[in-house]
């Protein structure tokens, strides 16, 4: 199953493997378990330390990783190819002693959480977002011999993902319950588990000494805001729910000037790994709640965080992007992850052979219903406008598929389901006020993005769209308050230009420092 290059690649990779490891597989006579046990016998013949041995796992075709004589393993139910294909090999590395790449006080917290936890994911191949839930649990399984860890391949196990209602991944459950869904990092796994985390976490916050320049957000803008702050020899502080911000969710970027092919979480790890090398103080997994502007020019702004925790600046950048936006029709948060979702790669493999809808004739709709169409038994395209906004490219691409229809001057007013899962959704003609209806399974909504702005209330001016409104230098109307990227004005959102703002903003807030109040006095030393 694996060619040449990967096979050499892979070969040097289990060299690192000290600690015998068993292949324990569970097959039946299905092609998957074909597939599988020549993938486990192509592994087992690269490193001396590993061999296949035979199991009875209910889930076939599965495998469990296995650190010999130990109570240490990671199964994987399903062949975890695609973007699964690092997932396995960090697996096979970490059963076999090496150690995970977390931090001591991380590792030390897993060790000593209380209970016993029984994981299970669900993912697609496809999903980008997916192994990063699937390397935390797995690493967390073979750090703690008390939890344990299933992967599961959502498009192998089609009767669980139809029991469980499973619509969207990665959908995490824990001793048999619901726990989760969408990407998590282990971090935040550990602080769901850990009670007193967060308020341990929350004093440590506060006990910060003020910043020069903290920035609110942690995608294109911010990463870049930081690193230009830093550079400048500030103290530079992050604030991040997580690096790359929708950056994360976008699946391939050819118009990143100068690469002409990457991938979001690539280019979002990229962000994150440039950030760390300078002097930043990185603070993540942290929503700000409130800011509260200096009064006066030369003092001190506040950003009060979710946790409770406050966190002082001489000057701030915000920029907290944007996320998808919403319909805002009766049934939608009520079948959310039940039917209706915003990421076709991931959640796509879902719903194979069903019916679904896109919502949105931009180029994020058709290029979503395309994608579909090679996958579900139908897709319904529903645009509010009396004709497709998307490149003629891709309009023309759509029109060729057998299996797809488009409804235009079409406004979605509701969608409906059993209580469990989406079972279709209502439309209004716009043209003549007539209400129709369609009966499908699945709603994507690709209808744009919306600023992450709420949580600002009045501290600086918002326009109608709710987008912070900045200058040419990234100033808001508030003193030592600046702004870049998707969350702003700036008329056209894309990543090279949010890089660009973050670049500007950080040099606007240092033009302001040296202007209104003096570094702090190591920082003078090092410029």
């Amino acid at each position: 199953m694996l060619d040449a290059t990967l096979t050499a690649t892979l070969k040097t990779y289990l060299e690192r493997v000290t600690l015998p490891v068993e292949l324990e597989a569970s097959l039946n006579e299905s092609q998957a378990s074909a597939q599988t046990r020549e993938l486990l016998t192509e592994i087992a013949a690269l490193s001396d330390k590993i061999t296949v041995t035979s199991g009875d796992d209910d889930r076939k075709p599965s495998f469990a990783i296995r650190r010999v004589g130990t109570d240490i393993a990671v199964r994987f139910a399903g062949v975890p190819l695609g973007h699964e294909f690092t997932s396995l090999v960090l697996a096979l590395l970490q059963v076999g002693g090496v150690a995970p790449k977390v931090s001591d006080e991380v590792a030390e917290q897993v060790r000593n959480l209380p209970g016993e936890h029984h994981f299970e994911t669900y993912m697609s191949l496809t999903c980008q977002n997916c192994p990063d839930v699937v390397q935390a649990l797995n690493a967390m399984s073979v750090l703690n011999p008390k939890i344990t860890h299933v992967t599961i391949e959502g498009g192998a196990f089609q009767n669980e993902i139809e029991e469980r209602k499973v619509l969207a991944v990665p959908t995490v459950y824990r001793n048999g319950k619901l726990f989760g869904q969408g990407r998590m990092t282990l971090e935040e796994i550990v602080r769901k588990l850990d009670s007193g985390a967060e308020e341990r976490e929350a004093a440590a916050l506060a006990a910060k000494d003020p910043f020069d320049v903290l920035v609110v957000g942690g995608g294109p803008a911010g990463s870049a805001a930081a690193i230009y702050a830093s550079r400048k020899g500030i103290r530079t502080g992050v604030v991040v729910e997580r690096f790359g911000g929708q950056v994360m969710d976008t699946m391939s970027i050819e118009n990143f000037i100068s690469v002409q092919h990457t991938e979001g979480p690539k280019l979002a790890g990229a962000l994150e790994e440039h950030v760390r090398s300078y002097e930043v103080d990185v603070m993540e997994f942290q929503r700000a709640k409130s800011l509260t502007p200096a009064a006066e020019p030369g003092g001190l702004a506040t950003v009060t965080l979710a946790n409770g925790a406050a966190l002082q600046a001489r000057s701030v950048i915000i920029s907290t992007g944007a996320r998808w936006r919403e319909m805002g029709v009766p049934g939608e948060q009520e079948y959310r992850n039940k039917g209706v979702t915003f990421c076709p790669h991931c959640d796509g493999p879902l719903f194979k052979g069903k019916r679904v809808a896109v919502i949105g004739g931009g180029n994020s709709g058709i290029e979503a219903a395309i994608d579909l169409a090679g996958v579900v038994g139908h897709v319904t395209v529903i645009e509010f406008l009396d004709e497709l906004r998307a490149d003629a490219v891709l309009v023309r691409k759509l029109h060729s598929l057998p299996n797809v229809d488009v409804i235009l001057g079409a406004k979605t007013t509701q969608v409906l389901g059993n209580g469990e899962q989406v079972t279709g959704l209502d439309y209004e003609e716009r043209a003549t006020g007539t209400i129709k209806h369609v009966d499908l399974e699945g709603v994507f909504v690709q209808i744009g993005l919306l600023p992450n702005t709420e949580w600002l209330g009045e501290a600086v001016t918002l326009s109608p769209r709710k987008e912070i409104v900045i200058d040419e230098r990234g100033a808001t109307s508030a003193h030592g308050v600046f702004a870049a990227g998707d969350c702003t004005t700036v008329p056209y959102k894309q990543i090279v230009i949010s890089l660009g703002a973050g670049a500007t903003a950080a040099l606007s807030a240092f033009d302001h420092l040296i202007r209104t109040s003096a570094p702090a006095e190591e920082a003078v030393a090092v410029s």
